[in-house]
């Protein structure tokens, strides 16, 4: 009983409490014995009720359709579950209605669990507040959505709620009762199933006959009771006219509505083969501008790359997105109308038909036949179950053949772990202590629809009406699952669903040619696509009238209830959770015993394959071969001993003692937030020789109250330090990491113009950001290790050109990594040591220092732009390297025999080398 009283405390304390938001004329909206005689077309037996097809919106994937006409203010479920013979809308209930299925644990994505910010299946959970299960917070780039491969969902949207305290089934029921518990919900059905419109929604949710019961069980006497999810008849009802073929709009709120206006917008461009996803930016910049984050373009002057521009030599001459500008500011630029549709005509005469406007949602109920499937055809009903324990149940309301297909279900796909409930602590000081990933205290309740082989790492759990009502059978069972069959309508329609792009438009001359694809796939990339999946239920043996449905769980669930139900009640640990088993071979083998995690192929063949010195390889995905980014993230071969002959160089000019002082806040060396100081190293070892006391190196504490970490950048402040590490990294073997890159994608000439040690020693949020952009792919952050702490996890986080996905790796010695053109990184959460609290023991403390040169081809069409990134939030002592073509260093190019320690170019003088910052005046 403790187990379950606290799962159950734990639970509460998940959900927030607060006001509803919902409007408040749409929530009291019920049908009522005064409510006018509703009027709507009974469809003939057979006839498909609910369809799901292509969306008449525009990239937003398959959609739902009604098969009759309905009226406004009308409970759709009487309607959408079809007709058979013998059924009266008047003395019967709906067929069906769905359930809520609580999703108790809200630390589902990153930065606390898994590789993603919006795990493919969060995008079908409703939040009980925006964003309850996704991070939001500033450490992730704010990217344009077109640009996000993996949009964020209902995670985003907050027009529909669900409620932990919903109204009781029982003798305890208070009209007057108010739900007010909000909780996250996965609602398989019209409300994960219905795409959303603004302006043109049609139905909403029936706030008022929801209900939440056990079915008569009671915990913890009866094993069934926490075993299936208590919210159930969640319904929902028209409030404008919804016509025959018409598609199904909720509203999701005004947050994402604003967001999935600004990105359709963006996916019409692209769907254009424009050059640019946005409009209104400078062409010399171009596509470039898009992808940069608010934040970079908010910090470039609001100049245009005029000739002027340029003979001036302004830090950057470009254009800029006319709305981060002033008001009344407005740059010379193109402007595209919005062309988004469907669009509200505000030329459109009062007098015009209205029903005009809603022609664009509505097809045809042949085409709906033909381009889309069947959800629910009345053939199906939803009622109490004659089975011990199970709750509620599917009979079948009419005669079912053997092999007649009774019902389709989408599918969402997920992680094991996503299951998982670890112990969490919301209070906690530090962002990387608030889940204990060492602690599991319990497991989702949607663990119980989910089908799972015991040997793969994805769970797939239905999306659709119905089918999560369907009860073990066992040796009785009467359906069973199958992949939608070859040629099949359905396998035509997710076939199209799965393999489309996010741009793509459905087009009814489609021809079906990767069936069921995803059993192909790596789970990794199934997952990917939850949602844009299916299987379907056939029928065994031939099913009588009003006989329930049931499936077989398989040996390994009916194991697991016989000793849970078996069990006294005192004995049993909490609710019951297990999956439900697939049949043999139903999983392809390519599902079964690999990883769920995202690696690096390079990285991972390194002791088996080490790379050669000078050669450049993209970043691939083990999983599946494709790059994390073809343009910007590379691994590079360095020479054998290279990462020990800088790291000698940095000890002897007393870099490393520098950081061991700034690290553990020695005095003297206690630098605030954003200062930043000079220092000559070479003073503080015995090692040095007279040049090294000669070097001049500043240190900066970045940001240190942002991101509540300790990095430290220190680099080179006069000529003599810019020399000396040039000087260094040529005698260590950098010129053929240069090199490699600089051949690899065919440039003239590289120049390292910006070189700067990174040390830290704890983490706990750093900024995914891009030091490198819009340089016309010209330019990379090479950056490769020095001092490391061993038996730690990854300590750089990469961001995939999918703005998505996120892959920790390890500093590896003798190797660099390669970041081009917004190539997104970040430093991972650590804690090596902590001088707020520690105890006395600084020469002990572990510490990591790693470096980083960028290095580029710099000409014309990008000078501008590395300037400005030159002179960013660092000390730039060095910004007359850029006042001029050609530049006065050049450190490679494919001609000639410049180096790191032999230049050609004109050089930098002791009199140009000095900025306008000085030492702690930042």
């Amino acid at each position: 009983m403790r187990l379950l009283q606290n799962t159950a405390l734990l639970y509460l304390l998940l959900v927030i409490v607060r006001p509803c938001s919902v409007d408040a004329n749409r929530r009291k909206r019920a049908v009522t014995d005064e409510d006018e005689e509703k009027q709507g077309d009974p469809l003939p037996p057979g006839q498909c009720g609910l369809y799901l097809a292509p969306s008449s919106l525009p990239f937003a994937g398959l959609g739902l359709f009604s098969g009759t006409k309905i009226s406004a203010d009308s409970p759709i479920n009487e309607f959408l579950g079809g007709t058979y013979p013998g059924y009266s809308g008047e003395t019967n209930s709906p067929l069906w209605s769905d359930l809520a299925i609580p999703i108790a644990d809200d630390y589902k994505a990153l930065p606390y669990r898994g590789q993603q910010r919006f795990p493919s299946w969060l995008g079908y959970v409703w939040p009980k507040e925006v964003g309850a299960l996704v991070s939001f917070r500033t450490a992730f780039p704010e990217i344009e959505p077109g640009l996000i491969a993996m949009d964020p969902g209902l995670q985003i949207a907050d027009g529909i709620e669900f409620f932990m305290d919903d109204h009781p089934s029982n003798e305890d029921f208070d009209e007057d009762h108010e739900p007010s518990v909000r909780m996250n919900a996965f609602s398989p059905g019209i409300a994960s199933l219905a795409n959303h419109d603004g302006d043109f929604a049609n139905i909403d949710r029936n706030y008022d006959i929801s209900r939440t019961d056990y079915n008569f069980l009671t915990a913890p006497w009866d094993a069934g009771a926490g075993a299936f999810s208590p919210h159930h008849n969640m319904q929902y009802t028209t409030f404008r006219d919804v016509e025959e073929g018409m598609e199904l709009l909720l509203d999701y709120g005004h947050q994402f509505h604003a967001d999935i206006r600004k990105r359709n917008e963006q996916l019409r461009h692209m769907q254009g083969k424009s050059t640019r996803t946005l409009t209104g930016f400078a062409d010399t910049i171009g596509r470039d501008w898009d992808i940069m984050e608010k934040v970079q373009k908010k910090d470039c002057p609001k100049e245009l790359p005029t000739e002027k521009a340029k003979r001036e030599r302004l830090k950057v001459g470009m254009g800029v997105d006319s709305s981060i500008l002033d008001v009344g500011v407005r740059p010379y630029i193109e402007y595209r109308p919005n062309d988004h549709l469907p669009a509200v005509d505000e030329e459109k005469d009062d007098d015009d038909d209205e029903e005009d406007d809603y022609d664009w949602n509505i097809r045809p109920l042949e085409w709906l036949h033909d381009n889309g499937v069947c959800l629910s055809s009345g053939k199906l009903s939803i009622g109490p179950s004659d089975i011990d324990d199970a709750g509620r149940a599917v009979f079948s309301t009419t005669d079912v053949a053997k092999g007649e297909v009774i019902l389709i279900a989408p599918l969402i796909a997920l992680r094991r772990d996503d299951f998982r409930i670890y112990k969490s602590d919301p209070d906690a000081e530090h962002e990387r202590d608030e889940v204990d990933k060492s602690t599991v205290i319990g497991e989702e309740l949607l663990l119980n629809y989910a089908y799972s082989h015991p040997d793969s790492p994805m769970l797939l759990v239905p999306n659709g009406p119905l089918a999560n009502f369907i009860n073990h059978g066992g040796e009785d069972a009467n359906v069973q699952i199958r992949w939608p069959a070859a040629l099949s309508k359905t396998a035509r329609l997710f076939d199209w669903a799965y393999n489309r792009k996010k741009e793509y438009v459905y087009d009814d001359k489609f021809e079906s040619t990767n069936h069921n694809a995803w059993l192909k796939d790596h789970p990794i990339d199934v997952m990917e696509k939850s949602g844009r999946l299916a299987f379907e239920y056939v029928a065994l043996r031939d099913i009588k009238k009003d006989e329930e449905i049931l499936i077989d769980y398989g040996p390994l669930w009916e194991d697991a209830w016989g000793a849970f139900s078996n069990a006294h009640p005192y004995a049993r640990s909490g609710y019951f959770r297990h999956s439900i088993g697939v049949p043999d071979g139903f999983y392809p083998d390519n599902w079964l015993g690999v990883t769920d995690k995202y690696e690096i192929a390079e990285i991972k063949d390194l002791k088996n394959k080490p790379l050669q010195p000078g050669i450049a390889l993209p970043l691939t995905w083990a999983h599946n071969g494709k790059a994390l980014s073809p343009k910007y993230g590379y691994v590079v071969g360095l020479d054998k001993g290279f990462s020990d002959r800088f790291l000698d160089y940095s000890e002897k000019a007393g870099v490393i003692e520098l950081y061991r002082k700034l690290l553990t806040n020695q005095e003297g060396f206690r630098l605030k937030s954003d200062e930043f100081t000079t220092y000559t190293p070479g003073m503080l070892t015995n090692t040095s020789t007279t040049n090294d006391e000669e070097m001049e190196f500043f240190a900066q504490k970045y940001k240190a109250d942002q991101y509540k970490f300790n990095m430290h950048f220190v680099a080179a402040w006069n000529e003599a330090a810019r020399k000396g590490v040039m000087k260094a990294l040529g005698d260590a073997g950098f010129d053929l990491a240069v090199k490699g890159i600089g051949e690899r994608f065919g440039y003239d000439n590289m120049t390292c113009f910006h070189a700067s040690y990174m040390g830290m020693s704890h983490c706990d949020r750093a900024k995914m950001h891009s030091d490198i952009y819009a340089t016309n792919d010209k330019s990379w952050n090479i950056i490769f290790p020095l001092i490391t702490v061993e038996g730690t996890d990854p300590e750089l986080n990469i961001l995939a050109d999918d703005m998505n996905t996120v892959v920790g790796v390890h500093y590896l010695k003798d190797v660099a990594y390669a970041l081009g053109d917004f190539g997104f990184h970040q430093t991972s959460p650590s804690n090596y040591f902590d001088p707020s609290q520690s105890d006395g023991e600084e020469s002990a403390a572990h510490i990591r220092v790693v470096f980083g040169a960028y290095c580029s081809q710099i000409d014309e069409t990008n000078i501008a732009m590395i300037r400005h990134i030159y002179d960013g939030d660092d000390p730039a002592p060095f910004a007359d390297q850029f006042a001029e073509l050609p530049v006065k260093e050049v450190h490679w190019t494919k001609t000639g025999n410049a180096t790191l320690r032999h230049p050609e170019g004109s050089g930098l003088s002791e009199q140009s080398c000095k900025g306008d910052a000085k030492p702690n005046e930042k």
